[in-house]
This record gives C-alpha cells, structure tokens and sequence, in this order.
C-alpha cells in the first residue's frame, strides 16, 4: 500500500511571508484592474524608468543575472517503507540546484534528493528535464544530480576562502516551492568560520543574513562579482530570531562533488570501531570523567585494533585537535587521507596513552562485521 503526502523540503523550520500575483491584474483599493491596460498608460513613468538604467543596474542586479539562469528547481520522490506494516509513504521533496559543469552536473543538498535515483530538474526558463542523481554524500549534505540537456547556463564557483564577513551576499533558490523559483534575497556575510550543526564539525560554514527558507536548500549563494561562494543548506528558524542562515563554501564542496562524480560516494579515512561520547555514555550509567569517545567495540583487524587500542579506552585527541564527541572525531578524520598516519590520544583505566594509526578506507556499510 502507497499513501502520497506532499513536504515542501524544509531547511529547519518554516516562515512564510507571502506576496500575491494574480495573473495580468493589478489589485487597486477593491478593484481588479487590467495591468495590459494601465501599460499604455504609463508611458512617461516608463521613460523616466528607462534614463534610470545605469543606475538601477546594480552589482546586485549583474550578479542576479549571471547566477540565477543557472539556478534550477530539484524535485524528488521519495520512498520510505514502514518497517512494522510494511507501508510505502511517498514524500515529494523540492529545493534547488545549481548547474556547475557545462556537461550537465547540478550541485544540490543530499537531503533534498533523499533516496531517490532520479529527480526532476526545473530549469529557469521553466522547462522540466529528468535528472540521475549520481552521487550523495549525508555526511556533508551534498549531491550531484546529472541531465543530459546540452547547452545550459552554468555557474562559476569563486573562493570562498577569500570571503570577508560584511561582505555583499546574494541568495538565489525556489523558497517554499517551485512557485516562487528563482526568488533573490540579499544581505551581507555575517560571518565565514561558523560552526553550526552536524555540519559544523565536518567543515566551517559561511553565515549570512541574506533571507534563506525552506526549498532554498542546495540554492546558491553569491558575491558581488557573480559567482557562487556557497550552497545553501541551512537556518535557525526560532521566535524572535532572524537573519541565521548558513552555506557550504564552495571550497569545502569542490574535492566531494569530485569524488561523487568519479565514484558516486565519498571514500572517508575511518578508524575502526564502535563508539560513543560522553554524553550519550551517560545515558548508559557510564561517566567518561572528561569528553571525548569511548571505544565500546573493536573492528576486527582495524586501524585502532593493529595500533593496540582496547575496548574502553576514550579517545580524547587526533594529533593535536581535541575530539569531544563523535562529530568532531570524524571532522578531524576528514582532515586526513586514506594511508596517511596519525596519533591518537587517549584514556585508559585513568591513564594517558598514545598510539601511531595507519588510516584506511571506510568500507560500505554491509561490509563492517
């Protein structure tokens, strides 16, 4: 048995402001009157319109117009199954994509795609194309969807290393839904290094003000020359407070949508084992006396079991950076290659310990006995 719901693909939470557009009309007090109509007879405000050109062509303006031709709708069916009663929900859910290759890769966020294989792509100019969703990688919450279409627009990605907070944001997506494709919102950087999130610990994100909602996700965000400096994925939406959203830079999403078009998934360095933080070892009776991961259970022929790890012992350092909790552990992983060597530090019985590790990679899920 399918039952259908329709989810507009939220970012954290929804706010709608909406603003209504009613076919060729113009509402004025409570008449409807025809907007071809009043055309002819605002000709001498369009001419003054027109000698205000150059200075309504803004940076904000040739931004838009460079990006926003390459700024695509993503919707997606998704299938979850009912594990108890064996039920199928079908979930539509819609964001954006930003085309970056001109062979046809769209960049979007994984959790707009879910677990679909194919998405439907609407293009600017509102033609619809099916896509492949090639790749996807939940860890940092990017996908890369392929359509065959040839000679579509594409973006050019800046640096976002580069980024000063204040700096000119422009944000380009399809909030709450196709019906508002392409809607621009513009503020400033807020801030470049935030730590927000599960995301936070994978990789910094950029912070802006500029207006970001949900269907927004996997949109771009650009700077004032008019490229694209991150992908939108996620705000803070809670009362009071506004202005929070937040980016994948650019850089950071590079080398992952690399891998995700050569091999359809991210290969991480892992270190092999089961574990828990501090926090949730409290849950379970078990007082870590500082943070940091538990090792609860060894991956036979690991990394940490040939380096002489134990069950029990709590990982509280890679090298140098601490690892707090789990999410932080695997930040600090992603900062490493596979067959590079590391030191890790710990606890064990009370007592600080140090062990040389050889990375390798992560195998898929159904390999890990």
């Amino acid at each position: 048995m399918i039952k259908h719901k329709q989810t507009v693909t939220a970012i954290f939470a929804i706010a709608l402001i909406a603003v209504g557009a009613f076919g060729g009309f113009i509402w004025r007090g409570n008449h409807a009157v025809d907007g071809n109509a009043v055309a002819g007879q605002n000709a001498p405000r369009q001419r003054v319109e027109a000698s205000l050109t150059a200075a309504r062509n803004t940076a904000i303006v040739q931004a838009v117009k460079r990006v926003g031709p390459a700024v695509v709708g993503i919707t997606a069916q998704v299938y979850t199954r009912d594990p108890f009663h064996g039920e199928v929900t079908v979930n539509e859910g819609i964001g954006s994509g930003i085309i970056f290759e001109p062979n046809g890769y769209i960049v979007t966020n994984a959790h707009v795609v879910g677990n679909a294989a194919q998405v439907t792509v609407s293009l600017a100019d509102g033609k619809r194309i099916k896509g492949t969703v090639v790749g996807r990688d939940s860890l940092t919450d990017l996908a890369v969807v392929k359509v065959t279409e040839k000679n579509l627009p594409v973006a050019v990605f800046g640096d976002s290393n580069s980024l000063q907070p204040g700096e000119t944001a422009i944000a380009i997506g399809s909030p709450l839904g196709l019906e508002f494709q392409g809607t621009v919102t513009a503020g400033v950087i807020s801030s470049v290094n935030r730590a927000f999130g599960p995301l936070g610990d994978t990789f910094r994100l950029i912070q802006t003000d500029a207006a970001i909602n949900p269907g927004n996700s996997g949109g771009a965000l650009v700077d004032a020359t008019g490229k694209v400096i991150g992908i939108n994925s996620a705000k803070i939406a809670k009362a009071g407070v506004e202005g929070l959203g937040f980016a994948i830079p650019v850089n950071a999403a590079r080398p992952i949508l690399k891998e995700l078009i050569e091999n359809g998934k991210v290969r991480r360095p892992y270190l092999g084992f089961f574990g828990m933080d501090s926090k949730m070892a409290l849950r379970f009776g078990l007082d870590l006396e500082e943070d940091g991961v538990l090792v609860y259970k060894l991956v036979a022929n690991g990394p940490l079991a040939r380096a002489g790890v134990h069950a029990g012992d709590v990982l509280v350092r890679i090298n140098e950076r601490p690892v707090p909790n789990l999410n932080a552990l695997q930040g600090a992983l992603n900062e490493y290659h596979i067959g590079e060597k590391v030191t890790v530090h710990g606890k064990r019985q009370g007592r600080s310990f140090s062990a040389a590790v050889v990375l390798t990679a992560m195998p898929d899920q159904g390999e890990i006995p």
